[in-house]
């Protein structure tokens, strides 16, 4: 019977796509394993390592910032969760028996599938894709802050800090900002006039 625990990063964010990864836990789960924010990024780190390592499988599945802006948050993060399940199906190459998200909405999809309201505190599969989603998107925006210095992407991971709206004002909107989030359309508004 697989199992499969759903969970993504990066909804809140003014930039970078939304993440989303599918895990099946098999062999030896690591100890520790919690709801990725409840996790310093060390310990994050550690747990994400760990996993890699353990024989557990693992899918990641991502939305653009263009898939975002036209769909809206939740559908993009659906559609990172499908595309997350889809990854794992095809390194495991089996249909999963169960999937389990955390939340309370289900993508629509093909698979049996239970929202569990907290899951990723609850449930170890839950939790170890919370952890493998947050890592994968932090390393993602850390990348991009290399590319568009100045907004403190690899500290913000592209949420609404004071210093991330103080660098939109200074340096503009760049293509990786969401400008279906009211924050980045002010902002373009105010530029455009």
């Amino acid at each position: 019977m697989l199992i499969v625990g759903v969970d993504e990063a990066g909804r809140g964010p003014w930039a970078g796509p939304v993440v989303a990864a599918a895990v099946i836990l098999r062999g030896a789960v690591p100890a520790g394993l919690d709801d990725s924010k409840k996790l310093s990024a060390q310990r994050r780190a550690v747990l994400f390592t760990e996993l890699q390592a353990s024989a557990c499988l693992v899918g990641v599945g991502q939305a653009s910032v263009a898939e975002i802006d036209a769909l809206n948050i939740l559908k993009a993060t659906h559609l990172a969760m499908v595309r997350a399940v889809e990854a794992l199906i095809d390194s495991c190459g089996a249909e999963p028996f169960q999937i389990l998200v955390d939340g309370n909405r289900l993508p629509d999809w093909r698979w049996p599938a239970r929202a569990i309201v907290g899951g990723d505190g609850l449930e170890p599969c839950i939790s170890a894709a919370s952890i493998i989603a947050k890592v994968t998107r932090d390393a993602m925006m850390a990348e991009l802050d290399v590319e568009h210095p100045g907004y403190g992407w690899a500290r913000n991971q592209g949420y609404g800090t004071p210093a991330h709206a103080e660098a939109l004002r200074r340096l503009g909107v760049t293509m990786h900002h969401r400008r279906s989030f009211a924050p980045i359309r002010a902002c373009l508004e105010e530029i455009h006039g």
